[in-house]
Order: C-alpha cells, then sequence, then structure tokens
C-alpha cells in the first residue's frame, strides 16, 4: 500500500469519525430539546382543555376551552389577574434596572480604584451572597412594618440595589474585558467620574448587564416567598401569589384548566423579554468587541511624550 493511499484512508477514517461525532451531538442536543421543551408543551396543551379532560390523562392534541379556561380566569373576582401582571411587570422590571446598574457601579469603583480593606470589602459582598433569604426575613418583615412599608411594592424592588450575585458576576466581567486604560484615557480627556461609567464603562458592560438582567427579571417574576410576607390585599399581589391561591381553593371549586391557563399567561411575558434581550446579548458583544478596540485606540493616542520620544 503506497503512502498516499495510506494517508486517503486516514483521511476517510477522520471523516467518519467526525460525521459519527457529529451525529451523537446532535442526538444528544434533540433530546436535551425536547426534554426542555415537552414541560412547555404540556402546559400549552392543558391551557386549551377543560378540568375533566386533564383528570382523564394527558393528550398530544390540543383541547377547545382555550377561550373558556380565558374567560374564567380574567372573569374571577377573587384572582385579579390583570393587577397580577401589573404588579409582577413593575416588580420584576424595576428589580433588574437598579440591579443591574447599581451592582455594575459598586463593582466599577471596587475595580477601578484603590483602597484600604478593599480586598475586605470585597470579600463582606460576596459573604453576604452565601446568605439565603429565609435567614433575614423575619428581620426584614419586622423593618418593613416598623417602616409602615407593609402591603407596599417598595420592600420588592428597592432592595435590589444591594445584589451580592450580581455584583460578583459584574467585577468578574470587569476583570476579564475592561482595561483600565479606557478609563484613564477618559479622565486625561476631562471625562468625570459618572460621565466615565455611564458612558465608556457600561457600553462595554452591555453583555453582562442583559445575561443579568434576564436572571434578574425572572428571579423577581417567580419570586414568591418575600412577596407573600409584605403583600396581603388581592390588588397588590404578584402573579405567584395568585397561581398559589387558585390551586389552594376549595376542591370543590378547584379547575384545573384555569390553574394552567394562569400559568401559561404567567411565563409568556418572561419568554418575551428573554427573546427581547436575547438579541441585545448577541448585539452587546459585538458592541462591546468594537468599543473595547476603540477605547485602545484612544488610550494608545494619549502615550507620555517621554513614552514616544524614547520611541522615537
Amino acid at each position: 500500500m503506497t503512502t498516499q493511499a495510506v494517508k486517503d484512508k486516514g483521511a476517510e477514517h477522520s471523516r467518519h469519525e467526525l460525521l459519527a461525532r457529529r451525529i451523537v451531538s446532535y442526538v444528544v442536543l434533540a433530546f436535551l430539546c425536547f426534554l426542555c421543551l415537552f414541560f412547555f408543551y404540556v402546559l400549552i396543551i392543558n391551557a386549551t382543555r377543560n378540568h375533566y379532560q386533564i383528570q382523564r390523562g394527558f393528550s398530544f392534541l390540543p383541547g377547545k376551552s382555550f377561550m373558556t379556561n380565558l374567560k374564567n380566569v380574567l372573569a374571577d373576582a377573587n384572582i385579579p389577574i390583570l393587577s397580577g401582571i401589573k404588579n409582577s411587570l413593575v416588580i420584576a422590571a424595576l428589580s433588574a434596572i437598579l440591579s443591574i446598574y447599581f451592582s455594575a457601579l459598586t463593582a466599577y469603583g471596587v475595580h477601578a480604584y484603590d483602597f484600604k480593606l478593599k480586598k475586605i470589602a470585597s470579600a463582606f459582598i460576596i459573604l453576604i451572597m452565601t446568605m439565603p433569604t429565609q435567614v433575614s426575613a423575619l428581620g426584614f418583615l419586622r423593618l418593613m412594618t416598623n417602616m409602615k412599608l407593609t402591603d407596599t411594592l417598595i420592600p420588592l424592588f428597592l432592595p435590589s440595589i444591594a445584589a451580592p450575585t450580581v455584583y460578583y458576576f459584574m467585577i468578574s466581567y470587569m476583570k476579564s474585558n475592561l482595561p483600565m486604560e479606557i478609563v484613564e484615557a477618559a479622565r486625561i480627556d476631562g471625562s468625570g467620574e459618572f460621565h466615565t461609567f455611564n458612558h465608556v464603562v457600561l457600553p462595554i458592560m452591555k453583555p453582562a448587564l442583559a445575561v443579568q438582567a434576564i436572571f434578574t427579571f425572572v428571579a423577581s417574576w417567580n419570586n414568591y416567598f418575600v412577596p407573600a410576607l409584605i403583600l396581603t390585599s388581592n390588588k397588590k399581589k404578584t402573579l405567584p401569589i395568585l397561581i398559589a391561591q387558585l390551586r389552594s381553593a376549595d376542591f370543590l371549586k378547584f379547575d384545573m384548566g384555569q390553574v394552567y391557563m394562569l400559568i401559561a399567561i404567567a411565563i409568556m411575558p418572561v419568554i418575551i423579554i428573554y427573546l427581547f434581550l436575547s438579541k441585545f446579548i448577541v448585539a452587546g458583544v459585538a458592541l462591546g468587541k468594537s468599543e473595547k478596540l476603540h477605547g485602545l485606540k484612544r488610550a494608545a493616542g494619549h502615550q507620555p511624550v517621554s513614552q514616544t520620544d524614547d520611541e522615537g
């Protein structure tokens, strides 16, 4: 067998091996996609069926009770679905905005400045991340009661200003993607610190901001524990509370079709927000790279005179 024949045989074997790996990868990915999407399919299908059809078991075909279930949910006086959607949207949106902005601002302060006890302050912030919400829930509830903020939305979004998990993600992103030369160049140009942060740092941080905005929005949207402690009136309750309230109804009044319809309504804004912000993640990656290159060019244009003279 000639050397060329051996090479051709080896190349053919490599192609077959690569094809086999691709097939296995596609099969695994298809199976994982099926597992992820199957439960959404079950939810949507059951939202179109009535209570008795759901009790008889699962069906791959949709029912004819979609509008009936929707009308029952909207007409239920004990479940103010529209106000629940509004409250959840307000809390989730404000939580996401406050969380990503102030966490990025804190991370920038720790990353860009050298001060005493810097490592201790950073470690303390991260230490708070390990504390479960349930540990401080009683003290938080008593504080809100003393401040007369119970049954209001303020305690549900204002604490998002201090978000240790988001801070940790932001400072990790800054360490790997924010050259200090860009900040120094902006300072040489006479830019103030807040102007530098808002117009130089934040554009580079867009990918991280988009990712954390999605996570924070979803976490706040699905939060049940804290709103259940703070909110008491029906008009102030969020969607997770209303869903739990509907599920805990009297057995004779319990309607599975109505429950599935309410859950389907609850997840739709999350899916829309995710699809909307996922585009910004991709665009933000490209924008972050271009801003980084532009900043490095600007920084190169502000080299000290002595350095340029030495080079000459």
